[in-house]
């Protein structure tokens, strides 16, 4: 009878197995990219976990992807490798993997492995390996053994590559020195947290030919004179903030994106999680390419290609940033304004020029155009886990433009920030576009 009990446990764990996973793996027909959509989602949840600033995680994000797409194209002749594209870059096709191997078992664990050895709570991705890659424990096991072995060769080899990307180096850096130039960046509140990655154009770009190679133009000269250009766009701040419609206010927050919001009650600070810039508009892309019905292989290139564009992007933009070391609108309202003023947004703790929003938003915006199309319309659900209701966008580009203005609703940029770091994203976009062909040409 016990036995008989236990079989019949057995068989009801298994049918509940086969009734979660089956939309996800389908034995008969091939894996869906449901699986490589949610592998995305676990590791975003684990960078918000840990607290990654927005650089950082554009690291994460590019490496796990890389991995994941060079994993997924050693099968099909129609892409092509980042070797030969990228100075440096490994040649994975050169790997040797079995004659039997299931492609897309291989690159989401490729992802997987590659993306726990860059965050620091990997116990969380653990699980969620444990249950994405169930379902295909019930194919040939030597399939299942041989297709892991070369996601883990593949991850190998691109951790060797992000190795010598100057990170570690930059680890070790000297902390940051403020300058006591009148109009330069100082810590703001509620926190006053110190400079955050201060040498990140020190990082290796990808398309890039260098940290500066589109640098944009000078900000606005620091004058309190009320004539000069730069008070005139520190007022605009300070009045637009004081009329917001709801709309704009919806808007503000949607694109807030700032996982170093820190709440404060009295002698009380605690943090609350938030979503990175770079993780939402990776949520973009999967949102995107899952309702477009694109296949593995065309969502992990859309994956990569974006990654790049958001991983280049916050060299370029970080390279502006401290390079200008321009002061932030709430340091200037509160000095020569109201010194009650507060934004809409908590001040992110890194200087303003230019919009680092603006800039990868805009850079991914373009990459993403390329794929779908200029006029691919979407809903945006990336907010909604975190109280906020749903957007929607008739292209990438309107989507960008509202991140990029959401920060002068939000009181935490000047509107040149915004508008050169729009011309810098795409200015990068484009790089990315000239310099990758994922699909060859025939």
């Amino acid at each position: 009878m016990a036995g008989d009990t236990i079989l019949k446990m057995i068989g009801k764990l298994l049918l509940v197995f086969v009734i979660v996973l089956g939309p996800l793996v389908c034995l008969g027909q091939g894996p869906s990219t449901k699986l490589l959509h949610r592998a995305e989602k676990n590791l975003t949840r684990t960078i918000v976990h840990d607290i990654f600033s927005p650089p950082v995680a554009s690291r994460i994000y590019l490496y796990a992807n890389a991995a994941a797409y060079e994993t997924i194209i050693l099968q099909d002749k129609q892409y092509q490798s980042l070797h030969g594209q990228i100075a440096g870059f490994p040649d994975i096709g050169g790997i040797a993997r079995a004659e039997k191997v299931n492609y897309p078992l291989a690159s989401v664990y490729a992802f997987f492995k590659t993306g726990s050895k860059l965050v620091f709570s990997e116990h969380l991705l653990k699980d969620s390996i444990e249950v994405i890659l169930g379902g295909f424990k019930e194919t040939d096991p030597e399939v299942y053994s041989n297709s892991l072995k070369l996601g883990e060769a593949v991850s190998d080899s691109i951790m060797k590559w992000s190795s010598s990307d100057n990170y570690l180096l930059t680890r070790k850096k000297r902390r940051y020195n403020y300058s006591k130039q009148k109009g330069k960046w100082t810590p703001t509140p509620p926190g006053y947290i110190d400079a955050v990655e201060p040498y990140w154009s020190q990082i290796r770009p990808v398309a890039l030919d260098s940290a500066g190679q589109f640098k944009p133009v000078p900000p606005p000269a620091y004058s309190t004179d009320s004539t000069s250009l730069f008070m005139k766009e520190v007022l605009e701040v300070y009045r637009r903030t004081q009329k917001l419609t709801q709309e704009e206010i919806l808007i503000a927050s949607f694109w807030d994106c700032n996982p170093f919001f820190l709440n404060t009650q009295g002698h009380l600070n605690f943090a609350t999680k938030k979503l990175s810039p770079g993780g939402h508009w990776i949520s973009i892309a999967g949102q995107a390419t899952e309702s477009a019905g694109k296949s593995w292989k065309e969502t992990s290139a859309a994956y990569l290609l974006t990654s790049v564009a958001l991983f280049d992007g916050f060299i370029s933009c970080w390279d502006e940033k401290y390079r200008s070391q321009l002061i932030r609108p709430e340091t200037v309202i509160n000095a020569y304004v109201n010194e009650k003023w507060r934004p809409l947004l908590q001040t992110p703790p890194f200087p303003e020029y230019t919009s680092g929003h603006s800039v990868i938003s805009t850079a991914a915006a373009v990459v993403l155009t390329s794929i779908l199309g200029e006029n691919f319309a979407f809903n945006d659900h990336t907010e909604t886990e975190y109280g906020l209701p749903v957007r929607h966008f008739d292209s990438f580009l309107k989507a960008s433009n509202e991140a990029g203005i959401s920060r002068l609703y939000g009181g935490i940029h000047y509107r040149s920030a915004i508008m050169e770091g729009q011309k810098q994203g795409e200015n990068i976009g484009l790089q990315v576009l000239r310099k990758i062909q994922l699909r060859r040409v025939n």
